[in-house]
């Protein structure tokens, strides 16, 4: 991950991640009410609702967003098809309006120090303070093993009917199982187009009642495992390439991930994460928290994909605006403790 080595402060705003966006006084250990990690949907949203709450806040972000692929994201009603960069060039202005803060970084490690504080060190040597950490770095998608999958990751490879649907409607549209959730997929994706292929790849074969539901829908089946595939310099996926040589024409291809969360750092807090799973099937691992995104680590909140691996940019967004609100109202009930403890020793 690439590293702009420059301190936290800078007058200049700017939209570029990184760069630092926000004012401040450039000492190497800075404190801050909240320290985000992650500039994502999650993470900015986080940051401006607290920056609203006028909480001091600086978001750590290593410039490495999960949906850069994508041509535009899709459900956020007002911003509709808008691209990935430009949504967050937009909250990054909007968190900066507020006071908050951005810089390029990647956090090499967290501690809790004696006096309760946490110390945030990224991997350029410098040294953060913070009362609450928030972290939303958001998870990795593991790609099958596939020659030229990851290539296409984003464009013509996708995951998500609810993010891609619309933009492949009616074309010819193939399903790679991987797993037992093969089968759901290729009927999930029929609503779109009525040229689904499942392709059986490494899952398992349907049995009689799922073979009679696929047939319903008008969802093919191809045995034998995918092998590579077919890509045009103009027209981007055509096919998909058999262990035999055959050629199924495809204009997407439809992958189950196995979702990653980003969750190192939390190791260093004693957190660990869990496995999640669907239909006896595992989708990935995810940072346990509960309804307002606290984990079991006191002080720390985790929101958006790293603790929520099938939320969508919108769901999000939302995460990272409940989580900061607890946050804020932990700092509050931290703050008045301490103010009555100050106002019955003065009386």
């Amino acid at each position: 991950m690439r590293e702009n080595g420059q301190d936290f402060a800078a007058d200049a705003v700017s939209t570029d991640a990184g760069d630092v966006v926000g004012s401040g006084s450039g000492d190497r250990e800075r404190r801050y009410d909240v320290v985000v990690v992650g500039g994502g949907a999650a993470g900015l949203s986080a940051a401006l609702t607290l920056g609203r709450a006028r909480r001091s806040v600086l978001v750590v972000d290593a410039g490495q967003p999960r949906n850069a692929p994508a041509h535009g994201v899709h459900n956020f009603l007002g911003s509709e098809g808008i691209a990935p960069a430009e949504l967050l060039a937009n909250g990054r202005r909007e968190v900066a309006g507020y006071g908050g803060e951005l810089t390029k970084g990647t956090v090499a490690g967290v501690r809790r120090a004696a006096d309760g504080d946490f110390r945030v060190g990224l991997v350029d040597g410098r040294s953060i303070r913070a009362r609450r950490l928030l972290v939303t770095t958001g998870l990795v998608d593991e790609l099958p093993a596939v020659p030229g999958l990851a290539e296409r990751w984003g464009r013509e490879v996708l995951h998500c009917p609810y993010c891609h649907g619309w933009e492949v409607r009616d074309q010819p549209i193939g399903v790679l199982a991987t797993g037992p959730m093969g089968v759901e997929q290729a009927l999930m994706w029929s609503q779109w187009s009525g040229r689904v292929t499942l392709f059986l790849h490494t899952g398992p074969e349907p049995d009689d009642e799922a073979y009679e539901r696929l047939a319903a829908r008008g969802v093919g089946v191809v045995d034998g495992e995918v092998r590579a595939l077919r890509v045009d310099d103009r027209d981007g996926l055509t096919g998909v390439v058999l262990a035999g040589g055959t050629t199924v024409p495809v204009r997407a291809l439809v992958v189950a991930p196995r979702f990653t969360a980003r969750a190192a750092l939390l190791s260093d807090l004693g957190l660990e994460t869990r496995e999640a799973e669907m239909g006896g099937h595992v989708l990935g691992t995810y940072v346990p928290t509960d309804a307002s995104g606290a984990t079991a680590a006191p002080g720390v909140w985790a929101a958006g994909n790293v603790t929520d691996l099938v939320a969508t940019v919108v769901g999000s967004a939302d995460s990272g605006m409940r989580a900061a609100a607890a946050v804020n109202a932990d700092l509050i009930a931290e703050e008045t403790r301490q103010a009555v403890g100050t106002r019955r020793t003065s009386g």
